[in-house]
């Protein structure tokens, strides 16, 4: 599909990121500090709340204050057929032909400077595992080449329960945990402060659609509502310690950072592309129909405290071994019900080159080999005041669909809480 040519001028930009073919749903805080949900568009945001308080325009025709409280979760709970013709409108509203336009310039409200808000009530975050690079990376630097990946790791997309509560939006800083560690050299653990802590580059899926029974993997494609930008920061030192036999806890507990903008599975729908050949033959309730993942270029930087960014790692969505509909698909197998709201982290995206890999984790080997960046530094793990950006975008004709950035600074540890380090 070509550009779609917007009267908002700066949608009309191979460069945006947000051009009239993405229309990606986010929540802002207005000059009087309420929240309102708006749609980028170009470097502008539209108003939706404002719209639908002067009835310009509804969710349905039947339906008002959807978006009265600035987030968009009950108008997912509406439905695909409602988030279709919604677009529909957005479109239409926004195409350079709307003669219309003059009256909508009053809702149009500049992108820099305005303070982003969570987009959604997240109901539930489950985080995956489900990279066949990245799971074959770190099984070897732990377990060996022979031994790298988990014996059920070719059959079910690996995953575990992580902490809705701690998902925050991009922009938001990141303070470095404390936990118990234990050095292999070490008789017993120490509560301290991480020294060893991670990014990992993932994108998160939404569910706008509940169940309560299992579902089928295009089913649980229906299901999506859309997509964003994911790091799970993780604290390596602390995980190394907790995790048998039950896996991530603590290490994962800090904070799960989103970007601000959803966007839509209705966007990426002509850059899907599938999942690669099995090694192993899936059973027949996780096979996809169709091609169920996307071909979405994504990008790390980290800057140093007052200092450029170094762009440390590219790589695709393409790489994942197991689709968000899989994954989904998996996780009502037991019962489990799934609600309106739920996040799906799909777990490290890494390709099958060094530059490639989403985690300093894999990065620096495990802090064997640390990285340079470019104002001369190295890295083995994040340091206080660094700040990672997470972008990425499925490029297009001419056009980008763009996420956005998914940003963080780490802030250093809290003084000693308890007197006892």
């Amino acid at each position: 599909m070509p550009l779609i040519k917007s009267w908002v001028e700066s949608a009309n930009s191979a460069e945006t990121d947000f051009p009239l073919n993405n229309l990606p749903y986010g929540s802002f805080v207005t000059e009087e500090g309420e929240t309102h949900c708006g749609v980028a568009i170009g470097d502008m945001i539209l108003d939706v709340t404002a719209m639908e308080t002067d009835g310009v325009l509804l969710a349905e025709d039947d339906t008002d204050e959807v978006f009265f409280f600035g987030e968009w979760t009950d108008f997912m709970g509406l439905g695909p057929a409602v988030w279709a013709s919604f677009r529909d409108k957005l479109t239409t509203l926004l195409g350079e032909e709307n003669g219309d336009a003059p009256e909508l310039v009053k809702y149009l409200v500049p992108q820099a400077g305005t303070e982003m808000a969570m987009p959604f009530a997240i109901s539930e975050f489950t985080d995956f595992y489900a990279s066949k690079n990245h799971a074959t990376n770190v099984g070897t630097m732990f377990r060996g080449p022979e031994n790298a990946l988990p014996p059920n790791w070719l059959s079910i997309p690996i995953g575990y329960n992580g902490r809705a509560s701690s998902v925050m939006i991009s922009g938001t800083p990141v303070r470095r945990p404390w936990g118990q560690l234990k050095g292999p050299n070490d008789a017993l653990p120490r509560f301290a402060p991480c020294a060893r802590f991670d990014l990992e580059l993932e994108m998160g899926a939404i569910v706008g659609q509940p169940s309560d029974d299992m579902v089928s993997v295009q089913q649980a494609d229906d299901m999506i509502f859309g997509y964003v930008l994911l790091n799970d920061w993780s604290a390596r030192d602390i995980q190394a310690w907790e995790y048998q036999p039950l896996g991530p806890f603590q290490a994962k507990a800090t904070a799960t950072s989103v970007s601000p903008w959803i966007v839509t599975k209705a966007a990426l729908e002509g850059f899907r592309t599938s999942t690669p050949e099995r090694e192993r033959e899936l059973l027949p309730h996780l096979v996809e129909p169709g091609p169920m993942l996307y071909d979405i270029s994504l990008e790390v930087g980290l800057a140093p405290e007052g200092k450029d960014e170094t762009i440390i790692a590219r790589t695709n969505y393409n790489e994942m071994y197991y689709s968000s509909a899989q994954q989904l698909a998996h996780h009502t197998t037991s019962g489990c019900p799934m609600n309106v709201g739920d996040l799906l982290g799909s777990g490290t995206i890494s390709g099958p080159e060094k530059h490639q890999r989403g985690a300093l984790l894999e990065l620096s080997w495990g802090g064997k080999e640390p990285i340079t960046l470019d104002t001369g530094e190295t890295r083995s793990f994040l340091e206080d005041g660094d700040t990672l950006s997470l972008r990425g975008a499925a490029l297009g004709d001419g056009y980008r669909i763009g996420f956005g950035e998914c940003v963080g600074q780490i802030l250093p540890a809290k003084s000693d809480p308890f007197g006892t380090a």
